[in-house]
């Protein structure tokens, strides 16, 4: 029987959901694992119908959240996810080929010592003669090893043999 007074309605509801709070989460996540296709396709076209109205609010977003966007981001790259993300990514961006960036970006991290003349490699925020440097092949994109400045510099893989 439903309360005629919406006030007391809304109230009842309100409280309903509170006390019944995993019984709701666990119904709408079975929900949309049940009908996850629906669902992505009503997306899909919700987003079609509404594209230019959709794009226009992030840009109003945006435009009124630049600062907090860019803390957001600022602190992002400072987690190992943001560090590692970025990394890969300079690393894409400058030509290096790989079937597996995650296993790549782990040796890169493992290696101590630099794979040519074995000083102790250190992570600057400046580089240094023993900054750690993932070497690579300009033409083909082929990672030739983990290398000090020092000694990618000198471009040590041309001569040796």
């Amino acid at each position: 029987m439903p309360l005629k007074d919406p006030e007391k309605q809304r109230e009842y509801q309100r409280k309903y959901r509170q006390k019944h709070k995993e019984k709701l989460a666990e119904y709408q996540k079975e929900y949309h694992q049940k009908h996850k296709e629906k669902l992505a396709e009503f997306q899909k076209d919700y987003y079609e119908k509404n594209k230019d109205k959709i794009l226009e609010k992030r840009k109003e977003y945006h435009e009124k959240n630049k600062d907090k966007i860019a803390d957001q981001i600022r602190e992002y790259r400072q987690t190992p996810q943001g560090r590692k993300k970025n990394r890969i990514g300079n690393w894409k961006h400058i030509g290096i080929l790989s079937e597996d960036y995650d296993a790549l970006y782990e040796r890169y991290l493992e290696t101590e010592n630099c794979e040519f003349c074995g000083v102790a490699l250190t992570e600057d925020k400046r580089n240094t003669s023993t900054t750690r440097c993932l070497d690579h092949d300009h033409e083909s994109g082929e990672v030739r090893g983990v290398l000090c400045q020092s000694c990618n510099v000198k471009d040590v893989f041309l001569f040796k043999d």
